[in-house]
């Protein structure tokens, strides 16, 4: 190890850091969780070369590499350990084009999300996937998980947002993937299959993403208050079978509407309040939030409806304060299933039997425009204890029996690797192995996540 880090340093000089702090702070990401011990060094690139010269020294040592982008992941995909290298793309943060006229930008890596939105805003334009995230992860680190977030069931995920990666393969070569025409069919999707690859395929340098333009119109919002979570869901449920479209659709259970409050120092909501908070934008944005006040009232709601910019602000403060007060409870370990959206009430009854079955507490927040579902298991201490995880195991085999998917956006990581073949089954496993190892022949590239 000591000569791969004499390697590294020849090569990249002050870019490798064997500082203590650097190497214990790449052992976790926001998931909590922690690898066993601290990798050989953490590389800190700015430019492709960088990442090309480590994989290379990598790829002649055998030496894994994990790469990492700011570490707001919640599923471990980018925690290091003992024999590993950190690459690091927090640096490599340049815009290299803007085209509005083609709705496209040019990017690197490790821009923050909403740093990349505050440039493209001055062109009047926009990139649409919008994680909770937003103002600390980074743009490789969503294209890396494929991401989500609020504003995904109108206007889609990372997948939709993406026409093409520029990519470090695991010995160093530089190849690039996809197109900057919207449309591109020639050979298989390989810009599709690395959103969402976590790091075992490849390193991600670059992106060429697909924009929109600024919504136009007044931004009208709806907070609707159920004494049920199960009305709630039933209610979201309509109003996407209704063929309404919604730029944010999201539901806070009882527990976590409470728990944000407090922490926001807000009035505390009545017993048991459940709250959908939904925002419509376009030029039909008032008659589209009007509809959907009408049914979610229908559903037992009590509803309001507003165009005052500073109440939809207020609304969305709340909702993207949820991963902070779910910290303030205790030890969170924040989950994430999908489940078809009519399935949605079914989903949030088996998560309270579960809750009561275990002596858990279970807050749930979901992204309800699009069946995305963060179950919040909190416990104390540091570490997640056996009877979380049993209870965690109960509820993906419910999402999978349901119809759904053991994660949503966040990605499996080393926390949903366990179950992965579950849902996969064997066959298909396999060949998604068999694609791993024909990218990364000696399995250097992020080991030991997503396919264990």
């Amino acid at each position: 190890m000591t000569d791969v880090v004499e390697m590294l340093r020849a090569e990249l000089g002050e870019r490798v850091d064997t500082s203590p702090a650097a190497r214990a702070a790449a052992r976790t990401d926001r998931s909590g969780q922690r690898s066993a011990g601290d990798p050989i060094a953490v590389v800190h690139a700015t430019d492709v070369s960088d990442v090309q010269a480590t994989m290379r020294i990598a790829s002649a040592t055998g030496t894994p590499v994990v790469p990492r982008g700011a570490g707001t992941g919640l599923a471990g995909g980018a925690n290091s350990d003992v024999g590993e290298i950190s690459l690091s793309l927090a640096g490599m943060t340049r815009i290299h084009e803007i085209a509005p006229d083609d709705l496209l930008a040019v990017v690197e890596p490790g821009i923050l999300n909403a740093d990349l939105n505050t440039a493209l805003a001055e062109h009047g334009v926009w990139w649409a996937p919008d994680p909770a995230s937003r103002a600390i992860s980074t743009v490789g680190g969503n294209i890396a998980t494929g991401a989500g977030g609020l504003l995904c069931a109108k206007y889609g995920v990372v997948r939709d947002a993406v026409l093409g990666v520029d990519v470090v393969l695991a010995d160093g070569e530089l190849v690039r993937f996809g197109h900057r025409t919207v449309k591109g069919v020639t050979g298989l999707d390989l810009t599709a299959l690395m959103i969402g690859s976590e790091g075992t395929l490849g390193v991600i340098v670059g992106a060429t993403l697909k924009l929109r333009r600024l919504p136009t119109g007044i931004v009208h919002s709806i907070a609707a208050v159920f004494s049920d979570v199960r009305a709630a869901a039933a209610g979201t449920a309509a109003v996407t079978a209704a063929g309404l479209s919604p730029a944010i659709m999201e539901l806070m259970d009882a527990t976590s509407l409470r728990a944000v409050h407090a922490l926001l120092d807000l009035p505390a909501p009545a017993a048991g309040s459940v709250q959908v908070t939904a925002q419509t934008d376009g030029p039909d944005a008032a008659e589209e939030a009007r509809r959907i006040g009408e049914i979610l009232a229908s559903a037992g709601a009590s509803v309001e409806v507003s165009d005052d910019p500073d109440r939809a602000e207020e609304l969305l403060v709340i909702r993207r304060s949820m991963h902070p007060a779910m910290e303030s409870l205790g030890t969170a370990l924040i989950e994430d299933v999908s489940v078809p959206r009519s399935a949605m009430p079914d989903m949030f009854d088996a998560i309270a039997r579960i809750e009561r079955e275990h002596g858990l507490v279970i807050p749930v927040v979901a992204h309800a425009g699009d069946g995305n579902l963060h179950p919040n298991f909190i416990c104390d201490g540091p570490d997640i204890p056996p009877e979380v995880w049993r209870a965690a195991d109960e509820m993906f085999r419910v999402a999978l029996a349901l119809g759904g998917t053991l994660t949503g956006e966040h990605g499996v990581g080393v926390l949903k690797a366990h179950w992965l073949r579950e849902e996969l089954g064997d066959r298909q496993w396999e060949l998604q192995r068999g694609i791993k190892t024909l990218f990364d022949p000696q399995n250097i590239l992020n080991p030991g996540k997503v396919f264990v």
